[in-house]
Parts: structure tokens; sequence; C-alpha cells
């Protein structure tokens, strides 16, 4: 097929555009800015560009397919010639589907976890050397791409996001999978530029439910008590699993996983990932994989890429870097490092980056977030605010938000510098939580200083 990616260099679709340059297709692709990863990738395969920006004349008649990225706007000019042309436009999910409609379908979807959960089941199946088609949103180690597609496998495993399809598909992603097997770890209100009202952040996930395959299953986070309400009251006619946080112990800084054949040593740990941990093993099972055996592919799983990363460590000092903004998943990302580290202070630095953490009537979400940490930075630049014209929240604003009167506020990378070089480091955790950059810290340079 003949195949042109307009929003070439974001995740899902880099990933997407290398598997099926690899396949045999043809792909062009288009896009007004790439970073790294994307950009060395594409351009060591050919797929990079030659010029960045959106230009019509790359749309002809001769295309068999595009694949619309959300990076793009709903007038883009390609778009519109294709358009014009009444050639056949997918979102990437629409475009899956399409690849899968003959496969067992496997949806992990949840507000937080579903990238490490997708990633556990990816890594189990890995370990046992049962290849499945997959789309997971994060780099995992031994693997070179995160979408893998073929004919032959019986499986396909997809993240599910709730965010839209596509500029011109404002249907969640995962409403396009129709899954077999799903699961969902849990429910918390994100992505307030699209879904303005709680209600209707969780309207997407009512239908998703509704969307699994009659007779199909679906696996799901007991703990949490609206999505155990969702699921009772949901009319499809599928099994439902329940699922709760395992046992687990901590013994010199190393979790051990309680199960049948007693303490199970783990690379990962905190409450949230123990949790991930028994939906991954539940969706492993239906998949095949017994518990032994899922056991004992587990014990080596690291983490997704940027999920809770350890940057740098010795017997007094730790630091950690961890994808989280949201407010579920810093609150537990916090009370996860705390309870590993509990006799070292916990000094957390997180940045509010996302447009969605830094609306001021969002930020009450942020209640207690930072409880477990000893000293809290909250970092942002007003310079992005200044983009969508908004005024620079007040450092009064944040403390009531996050209910934290000795929070910290950082608005500069020289003052957010400032704080990371006067801190002292013996006996502390450090953990950095963000989707930005944290204002181009040095991490090479703090590790350096634990070495």
């Amino acid at each position: 097929m003949r195949i042109h990616f307009i929003a070439i260099g974001g995740s899902a679709m880099h990933n997407l555009a290398l598997a099926l340059h690899e396949a045999g297709h043809e792909i062009s692709g288009s896009d007004d800015i790439i970073f790294e990863p994307s950009k060395s990738r594409l351009e060591a395969v050919g797929l990079l560009p030659l010029k960045m920006g959106w230009q019509p004349e790359n749309i002809h008649s001769g295309i068999d397919v595009i694949i619309l990225g959300m990076h793009a706007k709903p007038g883009n000019p390609e778009l519109a010639k294709a358009q014009e042309l009444g050639l056949k436009v997918s979102s990437y999910p629409e475009f899956l589907y399409e690849h899968s409609k003959h496969k067992t379908r496997v949806v992990i979807g949840g507000s937080h976890g579903k990238t490490t959960i997708t990633s556990m089941i990816l890594h189990v199946m890995h370990y046992h050397e049962k290849d499945i088609d997959f789309m997971v949103g994060a780099q995992l180690d031994g693997f070179d791409k995160m979408v893998h597609l073929t004919e032959q496998n019986d499986f396909m495993l997809l993240e599910g996001d709730e965010y839209l399809s596509s500029p011109i598909d404002p249907q969640s992603k995962f409403l396009h999978y129709k899954p077999h097997i799903a699961l969902l770890s849990g429910i918390a209100w994100d992505h307030i530029n699209v879904f303005p009202t709680f209600e209707s952040y969780c309207a997407p996930f009512e239908s998703f439910i509704d969307s699994i395959v009659a007779g199909g299953s679906l696996s799901y986070n007991q703990e949490d008590a609206l999505l155990h309400e969702m699921v009772e009251k949901a009319t499809n006619t599928i099994r439902k699993i329940a699922y709760t946080t395992p046992e687990a112990i901590i013994d010199n800084g190393l979790t051990y996983l309680e199960t049948e054949e007693g303490p199970l040593p783990l690379e990962i740990f905190g409450k949230h990932n123990l949790n991930n941990l028994a939906g991954a093993k539940w969706v492993c099972q239906h998949m095949g994989i017994d518990a032994l055996d899922f056991y004992e592919a587990i014990s080596s799983f690291k983490g997704a890429s940027k999920r809770l990363e350890l940057i740098a460590k010795n017997n007094k000092t730790a630091i950690y870097k961890d994808f989280a903004h949201a407010p579920s998943k810093v609150k537990a990302t916090t009370a996860a490092v705390k309870e590993q580290y509990p006799d070292r202070k916990l000094v957390v630095v997180l940045e509010l980056h996302t447009y969605s953490s830094l609306d001021a009537s969002f930020l009450k979400e942020y209640k207690n977030a930072l409880a477990k940490a000893d000293v809290g930075l909250v970092f942002y630049e007003p310079a992005v605010l200044a983009i969508k014209d908004r005024a620079p929240i007040s450092d009064e604003v944040i403390k009531d938000a996050f209910n934290a009167n000795t929070l910290q506020i950082a608005t500069t990378t020289e003052g957010l510098a400032a704080f990371l070089r006067d801190l002292p480091l013996e006996g502390t955790v450090l953990l950095f939580m963000s989707s930005g950059n944290y204002g181009g810290t040095d991490f090479k340079a703090l590790a350096q200083r634990v070495s």
C-alpha cells in the first residue's frame, strides 16, 4: 500500500510508520516539527520529511490511505487536499482496528497505569517467546519499535487511550478497537481541554465497556469505587473480573510480591505498580499464560520508559524521574517512593507543564497530591501560559490548591537550578515528575553528584 502520514512525528504515529515501512509498504509523511527520538528513528530508514511543514503537493491520487495524527489541525492544507481528492483518511486507531479485525484484540485502558500494564503484558509474552501484534505508548527494553504488525499472529495488544482520535474524529481512540479482552485500571479526571466536566470524561469509559465484544471479558481495578460502580451497572454480556492490589513486603529497599510459591523479588515498587501487576496477570492468563509462568517473567520487568525511571542511586541517595502530571498519578508516585524509602527525606519537584494542569479551575484536583513529600517544589514557566494569553498563577493559588503552605514555587529555570544546586542530597530521595523537560535540568550532572 501507498500510505501517507500527516503529522508523522508523534510517538504512536512514527512507530506505526516504522512498522508499516518494515512490512514493505510505501510510506511518506509530513510534519511541522519533529523531536527526538522520532527524528533520528525516521531519518535512519529514510522516512524523515525532507522539508518541515505541510505541502499539498505531497497528496495525490496514488495514495491508498492517509493516516491523520492529532498534531495536525482540522484546516491542515494536506488534509484539505486529501478530502478534495476523495482519498481515504483514517486516524491511527481506525487503521489498527482494520489491521486487527480478524485477530483477538486485547485493549488496556484507564486514566493511569495503562502504559505500564500494556508493557508488563508485552514483557511477559516476549519472555515466553510468544509473538503478538502490539501498539504500546512507551519504549520498552528489548524492543526497537513499539508497534508490531503481522498477518499471522492471533493476538493484537493495544494501549487504549480515551483522548480524541484525530482532528476530524472526536471519538475516543479506544472506542475504535472493540476488544475481546479488556482491562480498565481506574478513572481520574484528565484532559480538561477536551472533557470540561468529570461527567463528560466518564462517558467514553462507559461506552468502552459497552464496546467490548459480547462474550468477552473485562478485568478492572475494584479499588476504584467509581469504576467498580460503572462496571457493575453495565449491561453488556461480558465476564467482569475484579482485581485488587496483591500483598507485598519491602525489605532493605526491595519489594517482594507474596505469591503461592513464596516471596518474589521485583524490579518495580509502589502500590500502584503492584495493582498494575495484578491486572496484567489476569490479562496474561486470558492470553494463555499461567500464574507461575507470569511470575517467572514479571520478576525481571524493570518498567516502561519514563515511568519511575532511576537516574542515580547509592546507599544514601536516590534520584527518580517519572512521566506523571495528572493529580492521581502524582499522588500515587509520591506515596510509592515514600513507602519504599520511609527513612529518607523525600524531595519532590513537580513541573506543571500541560495547559490542563495549569488551569486555575483544575488545580484544586492536586489537593494533598504531595502530602507524602517532606519538601515539595512546583515548577512552571509563565511563558507556557502566555502562549494562550493567560496570566501567571500566583504562589498563593498554587499552595491553596495543593493544600500545602510550605510548598515552594519556581517560575524560572534559574530558580529551579538554584534549588537543585543548594539541595543536600545525602539521606534524600529526589523525585521529579512531569511530562515536560524540567526547564532543561541537567540530569547527568545530578547523577554525578550521587556517584
